[in-house]
């Protein structure tokens, strides 16, 4: 993104929740939503003396995210101690991984460009603030807070990109389909008003044709895509306006306010000296096997990049639309059912882009009965609206015999036809005055009445030839 002779440098670190039974050092279920302060143990509550152990299935998830990103897989591993003192870390340090990582150096292609994916590493989630009191939920402005440790321990893959998102719109895309791509793979639910999935942002502008960085700022814990990208957008402009006023940016974490559409300063940014690492002495080095590897290489599901390529090649569809269908793993294959059942892509592609809430209520036999009907002329796109709100009611009704029980077909007797339009023109003579005289456009209008007399049955390229006939 190019505003006023800047660019923007994006770099995005995001936090994915696994789906594991268990914790990611201890027995404790990892469950969403239960009384708080019920799923805790002394080893997630920092008791001492309590001592951890590794989650293998977070470790395979782990894996698995790796391998999808096209990233390095580690053979040797090490967890660490990033020490802080915050209410919500009941240790005052997070067991983390600082310079050897689990997964390093991969990348996601995304809207035109290659992300790098710097890391992915293991690490256990904070437990939850709530914030009360004039503040919307959040910390900026609260009155008062309390802790819930359910989420204290929580298994977490932190990805790292590097900084080579160039706008906005970029990022949240980039978002979208690592989303995808996770719920594809089955490690997380990633959802964001849970906390599933959650991103900061780094941001910094440099001037266009520049190489060197800028100093930057992060913003923390965008809960919804669209928030993160106003976010992005709003601290892009500030950070122009004040460059370009003679002042200099401070490397500093922000909260974007999206009710006020306004950011606010938290505190000044830490650097990893701050947190004072060192390696995690109650845990041995992880050593993930080469069969191990193997093993879920092989299991790996399509990934949606390659679902979008192969979108495109297999139905004839744009990038767009092929994108859009991949916006989650039940919708690409609710459609790849519509378009089997159907046999024509493209109008499946349009259907269940349109019409989402298909997905999940709708048999895809039965949306692909709408569109077969469409197809052979047996009835319009307009009465296959009125179909489709017919199987909402009933989705389990076979689509031919609703056209058949609700009088639907097409009219598909010119002679009827001829009939109505003739009617149609002998109702509107200034109309059939103006077309002659040169004002075409009023045709449609005609058209709309025959549409009307019809119920949406006839098609409508067939009336307008047909008054056009009868006009000329």
């Amino acid at each position: 993104m190019s505003v006023d002779g800047w660019e923007a440098v994006i770099g995005l670190e995001i936090h994915v929740q696994l789906n594991t039974d268990s914790k990611m050092f201890c027995a404790c279920a990892n469950v969403f939503g239960a009384e708080p302060n019920t799923l805790t143990c002394p080893v997630c509550l920092g008791y001492p003396g309590a001592l951890p152990t590794i989650n293998g299935g977070a470790v395979d998830k782990a894996i698995q995210i790796g391998l999808a990103l096209d990233c390095e897989i580690a053979g040797r591993c090490q967890f660490h101690r990033k020490n802080y003192f915050y209410p919500d870390s009941p240790k005052a340090y997070q067991i983390s991984q600082y310079d050897q990582p689990i997964c390093t150096r991969g990348h996601l292609d995304v809207d035109g460009g290659r992300i790098g994916i710097t890391r992915a590493h293991l690490e256990e989630d904070a437990a939850k603030l709530v914030h009360a009191g004039g503040s919307g939920g959040r910390i900026a402005g609260a009155e008062s807070s309390v802790v819930d440790f359910n989420r204290c321990g929580t298994p977490l893959v932190e990805i790292v990109t590097e900084p080579d998102l160039r706008s906005p719109e970029q990022a949240v895309a980039f978002l979208g389909l690592l989303k995808n791509t996770l719920q594809t793979i089955g490690v997380s639910d990633c959802d964001m008003e849970k906390g599933s999935l959650r991103c900061d942002a780094n941001v910094s502008v440099r001037r266009a044709g520049e190489m060197g960085l800028g100093t930057k700022t992060e913003l923390k814990n965008m809960n919804s895509f669209k928030f993160l990208g106003e976010g992005m957008a709003a601290e892009i402009r500030r950070q122009i306006d004040l460059l370009e006023a003679g002042g200099e940016v401070r490397q500093e974490t922000l909260h974007y306010d999206p009710q006020a559409r306004a950011l606010h300063a938290r505190r000044s940014k830490e650097e990893a000296d701050d947190y004072r690492y060192f390696p995690e002495p109650d845990l041995v080095p992880l050593e993930p096997s080469a069969d191990t590897v193997r093993r879920l290489r092989d299991a790996m599901p399509e990934l949606p990049a390659a679902r979008i390529a192969r979108f495109r090649e297999t139905y004839g569809l744009s990038e767009q639309d092929a994108t859009d269908l991949n916006a989650a793993p039940e919708i690409a294959d609710y459609f790849e059912a519509v378009a089997g059942a159907s046999g024509d892509g493209k109008a499946a592609s349009d259907w269940v882009r349109n019409q989402p809430g298909a997905v999940g209520t709708i048999p895809a036999e039965g949306l692909a009965g709408v569109v077969k009907l469409i197809t052979a002329g047996t009835i319009t796109a307009t009465i296959g609206k009125q179909v489709y709100a017919l199987l909402e009611s009933d989705p389990s009704a076979d689509p031919a015999a609703l056209v058949e029980e609700h009088g639907l077909a097409s009219i598909g007797d010119s002679s009827e036809l001829e009939g109505m339009v003739a009617e149609v023109l002998a109702q509107n003579p200034q109309f059939v005055e103006q077309f002659r005289a040169g004002k075409e456009g009023v045709i449609n209008a005609l058209v709309g009445q025959v549409m009307k007399q019809t119920r949406g049955r006839a098609d409508a390229r067939q009336v307008q030839q047909l008054l056009r006939d009868r006009m000329q």
